[in-house]
């Protein structure tokens, strides 16, 4: 983790396993007076995810044997602001509805979040999941562009990847400072001459735009939509630009749009270090003995000064690299994510302690999007290159040291890593549009808006700060009490039945409504 990234967060849930593509379509379109909203799109099998999706087989069949996936291609502006100038191509994913065509109500479009994760690799991994929500609508994601096969953003190769991934994210003097200023420098120069053409049109709006003209290409008066971690942020937003296009709309694991990225970072500080204690506390009540400590300090404790070691020596990982502190750091971070991997936590930090550093490795490559070849996809590259253009603050190292007080007070073990994250975008080659999201929807059909208490990516407070935003009448606020990132894939039965009511029948949750 050194990269200075804002964690928006590995959108699909940690359990899910994050699945260089042609730029296609980025050439002159030969027609440019085509009406990109009278496309018809040619769905088809879909192929095995390229690269820059995460590799691996094409999707199984749906679960049950009714059906199959299908892809295809939507053309859209590369510039929203030149409507009838080149194109770009954004990859679609479809499963038909299973339940009677006249009980249809529409397509169902999923953004899994990140921002950076392929949505036509992650749809098919929750499929099972969803399969209700599948008997009334046709449910459909896509890579958001500058992700996977919509135009993606490349910066490093594999190999200089591997090493930018094992530097010091928090240096500890004017050397290694340098170091990590210099390596942030040569990533965002990449991105530059790698994706130029792309680079300053991957924000939030110019994906909430792409949002409409898949909706009407899809055949939908308004737009049905489950978003999830940033998906919240890009859902908000096209909520605001098209209030009267939101149909029935979800929002899971709540960015907050008022925050600028500074605290984003520092809220996420404090929503990491939530997890690790409820983690903590977690391993010591179990029957058996925990073996990362005796009690819930003792295991935080024996963490940090693991951080420390690695700080000077590394141990061996994954042969033939070795696990330093960065990416123990993110190891640790991916497990947190979601209570169901707190076990392979667990298991890394014993093995770690006996200096192998396998397992914490293995779930650092997750997050970074590094498959068992060596190969990475672009969740990292289009993370960056969508936060660079979406947040106009730009920060020093300066306003780093200022604010390291603070946000080692948020978090002993990870302010540091995410203060320094702030330096991220510094010299990125496109301005920010702005300090925050504006998602101020007045009119907009009601927005099912759920937080959950335990998110240590998108902490909780973030879904009453959504409601707000939205407007009076529009969001409506639901509250579970768990642990994890979202609540809907956690199979809570009062969340879940909740988003059913709501999708499948539009009847709105009363606000303020508490699941556990």
């Amino acid at each position: 983790m050194p990269h200075p990234f804002r964690l928006r967060a590995a959108a699909l849930t940690a359990c899910a396993v994050l699945l260089p593509a042609l730029l296609t379509g980025c050439g002159e379109d030969d027609d440019k007076d085509e009406d990109l909203t009278e496309q018809q799109l040619s769905w088809t099998d879909c192929p095995a995810p390229s690269e820059a999706q995460g590799g691996g087989p094409a999707p199984s069949p749906l679960p049950g044997g009714r059906g199959e996936w299908s892809c295809a291609t939507m053309k859209a502006p590369l510039d929203w602001d030149d409507p009838q100038g080149d194109t770009i191509d954004l990859a679609l994913i479809r499963a038909r509805s299973s339940g009677a065509a006249s009980e249809r109500i529409g397509s169902l479009i999923f953004n899994f979040g990140g921002p950076g994760g392929s949505g036509v690799t992650a749809l098919p991994g929750f499929g099972e999941k969803y399969a209700t929500l599948r008997t009334r609508y046709d449910l459909v994601s896509f890579d958001p562009r500058g992700v996977g096969r919509s135009a993606p953003v490349t910066c490093l190769d594999d190999q200089r990847l591997d090493t930018y991934f094992q530097q010091d994210g928090t240096p500890d003097d004017s050397t290694e400072r340098t170091e990590l200023l210099d390596s942030t420098e040569e990533f965002n120069a990449a991105c530059e001459k790698n994706s130029e053409r792309v680079l300053p049109h991957v924000r939030t709006t110019d994906a909430a735009r792409d949002l409409d003209l898949m909706r009407q290409v899809l055949g939908d008066d308004v737009l049905h939509y489950f978003g999830i971690s940033y998906g919240t942020e890009l859902g908000g937003v096209y909520a605001h630009l098209f209030p009267e296009k939101v149909g029935r709309a979800v929002f899971d694991a709540v960015v907050d749009p008022t925050k600028t990225a500074e605290q984003g970072s520092l809220g996420q500080a404090r929503g990491f270090q939530l997890a690790l204690d409820n983690y903590a506390e977690d391993c010591v009540s179990q029957s058996e003995e925990c073996p990362v400590g005796d009690s819930a300090q003792e295991v935080q404790d024996r963490i940090a000064e693991l951080l420390k070691d690695l700080d000077g020596t590394p141990i061996p990982g994954v042969f033939p690299r070795e696990l330093t502190q960065s990416l123990a750091a993110n190891g640790i971070l991916q497990a947190l994510y979601s209570k169901d991997l707190w076990k392979f936590l667990t298991d890394g930090l014993a093995q770690a302690y006996d200096g192998d550093g396998t397992i914490l490795m293995v779930l650092s490559d997750s997050s970074n999007g590094r498959s068992e070849n060596g190969e990475y996809s672009n969740v990292i590259p289009a993370n960056v290159a969508i936060n660079c253009a979406d947040d106009e603050p730009r920060y020093t190292t300066e306003d780093v040291e200022r604010r390291l007080p603070e946000f080692r007070a948020a978090s002993p073990l990870f302010g540091e890593y995410l203060a320094w994250g702030m330096v991220g975008c510094t010299d990125w080659a496109v301005p920010g549009a702005a300090e925050h999201p504006d998602v101020h929807a007045p009119g907009a059909a009601p927005i099912l808006v759920i937080g959950n208490t335990g998110d240590p990516a998108t902490p909780f407070e973030g879904a009453r700060k959504m409601v707000q935003a939205l407007g009076t009448g529009v969001g409506v606020e639901l509250t579970y009490k768990g642990q994890g990132h979202g609540a809907y894939n956690s199979g809570n039965r009062c969340v879940q039945d909740a988003v059913h009511r709501y999708l499948l029948d539009g009847k709105v949750p009363e606000t303020g409504t508490v699941c556990s």
